[in-house]
């Protein structure tokens, strides 16, 4: 996969470094010539250029790439290059980085993004995460903001111990992805019994999560 990242600074060197180690493509576009350090993630292309001019992002290939990630520090050009690459250059997918929470209502499908990433929210779903048992926990926010990840463990004392994974009756827009248990990671069948401690990953949209959180309360 091809990977333009928008931003050079210590995130988006970080996201180039860890995509590279995957074996992806990563082009990292950076305006200032202070950031400009190619050593820094020797196996990316960088271009030196503002990601916020049409004709550079022609010229660096946007339109080649298959995923675009605004990760600058700065919000209005996350959602400028955002808009550019879906709009001009058809990305498929686009990742936006939120600076700043008063502005995540921004991050969405009429900017072209598709995934926004808010460091705070990520942050305060990992502390409620941890801590939080029998109820349901958002983790991220997918596809244009149509969907969300979210994520309930089951209490020791659970009225589902022992019941097979076909007896959950979940709403329709709503799906179990993923059992975490221990160390395993287990793609739930419909004979699988649940167990005290297991953590439950849902895909589901934002208006049904109170009825996942029903469905468990019984």
């Amino acid at each position: 996969m091809r990977v333009a990242i928008a931003g050079a600074g210590a995130v988006g060197r970080s996201i180039a470094a860890e995509l590279i180690a995957g074996e992806h493509q990563v082009m990292l576009i950076e305006r200032e010539a202070k950031q400009f350090e190619p050593h820094t993630v020797e196996q990316a292309e960088w271009v030196l250029a503002d990601a916020c001019e049409l004709a550079s992002l022609e010229d660096a290939g946007l339109q080649l790439c298959d995923c675009v990630i605004a990760a600058t520090g700065d919000d209005k050009v996350n959602l400028v290059v955002s808009l550019l690459a879906k709009t001009v250059f058809a990305v498929r997918r686009v990742v936006a980085r939120v600076n700043h929470p008063a502005n995540e209502w921004l991050f969405n499908s009429a900017w072209g993004v598709d995934v926004a990433v808010s460091t705070p929210r990520v942050l305060a779903a990992m502390v409620e995460e941890a801590v939080s048992v029998g109820g349901l926990v958002q983790l991220l926010t997918l596809r244009q903001g149509q969907a969300n990840l979210v994520e309930m463990t089951l209490p020791a004392d659970t009225r589902w111990a022992g019941r097979p994974v076909r007896d959950v009756k979940l709403p329709r827009d709503a799906a179990l992805v993923t059992i975490l248990r221990g160390g395993r990671v287990i793609v739930p069948q419909p004979d699988d019994p649940l167990e005290p401690g297991d953590e439950l990953l849902f895909v589901a949209s934002a208006d049904v999560e109170g009825e996942i959180r029903r469905a468990f309360s019984h």
